[in-house]
């Protein structure tokens, strides 16, 4: 081989060492397969039926919109997500349910909107967040990649007829607006100031589902670094501070820059505030996963569950 040749096959093995180094890599986020899950069987009091319901929750980092509340002595769970047969394995399916409860002859109404969420429900059982379910949830997880999208498999259900206010009262009321399915992604970064938990936005995607549709595999949702549509947020996701006590994350201003210290993943069957929604709206999902280019960061995700 002369020198020419032999200087033309190095360079051609360079340039497919270039080439295979620049390709993006696919992550599955942690028990983004919705393979594993736990289950109850819990009893609801007698007083409002007796019933023997199935409590789901989901493994690893996910936790979801499923509760368990006891008041007054009075057990009742709500399961608005579940597993689903998928193939030779399972998905993660959210719905929009308005529960009814009979006690002494009276009827009270609640929507629940299936959600799942990168985080932790800190409390399912006491009802002193009934007002603002919100409140409940310690909102994101520990995560320091710059992923350059996020890939999953979705299926959708939108019903095309009025949504409906069911705050666990007697009676349900039509409200205006169209209730959609919504896919979530916030990459912040945090700190903590006198209690105060303060956050850049880092990374942004927001998708509103508003029609109808059988599976859509490997659907591809681009990462918005820095400045973004979505408004930034004082009051809507919580989480703990050092010293245990749930407050606000309080976003300050768009940083596009920075490496992030948590993600926030949320999709849920609505888009409406807490008991708004059209009942019956039904999200699948499945493969959720992370895209990352050449120059993302190498990710690290956990989970205190």
């Amino acid at each position: 081989m002369t020198t020419i040749s032999i200087i033309t096959l190095i360079v051609a093995l360079l340039l497919i060492a270039i080439s295979v180094s620049a390709q993006e890599r696919i992550e599955m986020i942690p028990f983004g397969d919705f393979e594993s899950w736990s289950e109850q069987q819990i009893k609801e009091s007698a007083i409002i039926g007796g019933a023997m319901k199935t409590y789901y929750q989901i493994e690893g980092a996910w936790d979801c919109s499923n509760a368990h509340a006891q008041a007054m002595g009075i057990d009742k769970v709500s399961v608005s997500v579940k597993p689903e047969k998928r193939g030779n394995g399972t998905c993660c399916r959210m719905e929009s349910t308005l529960e009814t409860v009979s006690a002494i002859g009276i009827k009270f109404k609640a929507l629940a909107t299936g959600a799942i969420f990168t985080g932790k429900m800190i409390d399912i059982v006491s009802m002193k967040h009934s007002s603002n379910p919100n409140s409940a949830i310690d909102m994101g997880i520990p995560f320091t990649g710059r992923p350059s999208a996020l890939i999953l498999d979705y299926k959708a259900l939108i019903q095309n007829q009025t949504a409906v206010y069911a705050p666990a009262k007697t009676n349900v009321k039509a409200v205006e607006g169209h209730d959609a399915g919504q896919i979530t992604l916030i990459l912040q970064h945090r700190w903590e100031e006198n209690g105060h938990i303060y956050a850049y936005r880092v990374g942004t995607i927001q998708k509103e589902i508003n029609e109808s549709t059988d599976w859509q595999n490997d659907f591809r949702l681009p990462v918005t670094y820095g400045k973004s549509p979505v408004a930034l947020t004082t009051d809507s996701h919580q989480t703990h501070n050092s010293s245990g006590e749930m407050v606000c994350i309080e976003e300050v201003d768009y940083r596009g820059d920075l490496v992030p210290t948590h993600i926030i993943v949320m999709i849920s069957a609505g888009n409406m505030p807490p008991f708004t929604g059209c009942p019956g709206n039904t999200m699948w999902v499945d493969n959720i996963r992370l895209e990352y280019n050449n120059d993302g960061l190498a990710q690290n995700m956990k989970s205190d569950k």
